[in-house]
């Protein structure tokens, strides 16, 4: 399975924003976007003016690295969405949220979405009692959650941090399961994206 293997802190730099890619790292101050509030490179501090297919291209690297997808992934994702009913945008974002490694980060399962990838590749949960290890499926409205019974003894998931849940989730602590009530909508989205800069980008 391809994936990003370079410092991700440069991926922070580069959109000049906050992705929170590293877990708890991102809220002290070795967090890069605090050190080194600029562009990495050698002309990283220079100004450059920014053409409209930049700004497009902009959003949807943001978003892309905001939810640990390569272009591949992200693409289809789109393409997925543009077939919904409804807003393309709007459904993109609601895809990238019911996948199944974002909602186990948003669980509070994991303090990064990349550790969540890997603690479902390495199958330690159930959905809707059977073992899911893939972690690009997306759950849907009723779908339930899990820790498998024997990776419950871990130390990992009684140490979990403490994260706000949407409200289109709920989860038990100590049963360590939480369940998808309802589709999330835009206003659920944690991220600063303007969907329709991506759309108009996958549209030329």
């Amino acid at each position: 399975m391809a994936r990003y293997t370079e410092a991700v802190c440069r991926l922070c730099r580069r959109e000049n924003e906050k992705l929170f890619l590293k877990g708890t790292r991102c809220f002290t101050s070795k967090c890069s976007i605090t050190r080194r509030s600029f562009v990495p490179g050698q002309h990283g501090q220079g100004r450059k003016k920014v053409s409209e297919y930049g700004t497009q291209l902009r959003e949807k690297q943001k978003t892309k690295r905001f939810y640990g997808l390569l272009e591949g992934q992200f693409h289809k994702t789109f393409e997925t969405a543009s077939r919904m009913k409804g807003k393309s945008g709007e459904n993109l974002l609601r895809l990238l949220e019911l996948r199944m490694d974002n909602i186990v980060y948003r669980m509070g399962f994991a303090s990064s979405r990349a550790e969540a990838r890997q603690l479902v590749n390495h199958g330690h949960f159930f959905v809707n009692g059977k073992k899911a290890d893939i972690p690009s499926i997306v759950l849907k409205a009723g779908d339930a959650v899990a820790v498998r019974e024997r990776s419950r003894a871990s130390t990992k998931f009684h140490d979990m941090p403490e994260r706000p849940l949407p409200q289109w989730l709920t989860f038990d602590r100590e049963a360590l399961k939480g369940t998808v009530v309802q589709l999330p909508g835009r206003s659920d989205v944690d991220l600063e994206v303007r969907e329709h800069l991506i759309v108009e980008l996958y549209s030329k």
